[in-house]
């Protein structure tokens, strides 16, 4: 949790006006996060602070490569992300838990944003729900071997055990590599 502190952006020194901010996102800082669907990565964020009087305008660049595993032939490949978000910071007296996705509240006592929430959930959503290095990774094909062996689990056994499937099964075996 140490290395999560440079994510995070002191404004109530800063005068009015845009601010720029670059941070470097690496293994360490997935590491921090105990479920994350991303392990590894080389992204730099740039961030653009526009503080006014009672809110801050915040951009987020967030470009790199993230390291995944192919779904399909299981070895590791780099895919690229180019993220571009946005978020409003707005300053309240009242206590208030109800952030939304484009707005962040914080208290008129705080002196510092913390982006490292932030720029985990925007990396994370960012990651394919299908995930294949042959279209997804540059300059990538499946591991060839990979899929030979898989092939050869999953060819079906020649004998008495093939006449004896339900159909309704059988029907599922179409749909198998789609």
């Amino acid at each position: 949790m140490k290395h999560l502190k440079q994510y995070r952006i002191p404004f109530s020194g800063l005068n009015a006006g845009k601010h720029s901010f670059e941070f470097d996102i690496d293994k360490k800082f997935f590491e921090c996060f105990e479920h994350s669907l991303t392990k590894d990565g080389n992204l730099k964020a740039t961030v653009e602070l526009q503080k006014q009087e009672n809110m801050l305008n915040v951009h987020f660049d967030i470009n790199g490569t993230i390291q995944l595993t192919c779904d399909i032939c299981l070895s590791d490949f780099a895919y690229p992300l180019s993220i571009k978000e946005r978020i409003l910071v707005k300053f309240t007296e009242e206590s208030w838990d109800d952030n939304t996705e484009e707005v962040l509240m914080l208290s008129k006592n705080d002196y510092e944003l913390d982006i490292a929430s932030l720029l985990y959930e925007y990396i994370n959503v960012a990651v394919p729900y299908y995930t294949r290095c042959s279209e997804q990774g540059v300059n990538q094909t499946c591991d060839n071997d990979m899929l030979s062996k898989i092939n050869q689990l999953d060819a079906p056994e020649e004998d008495d055990k093939q006449e004896n499937i339900d159909p309704r099964w059988s029907a599922l075996r179409n749909i198998k590599n789609n």
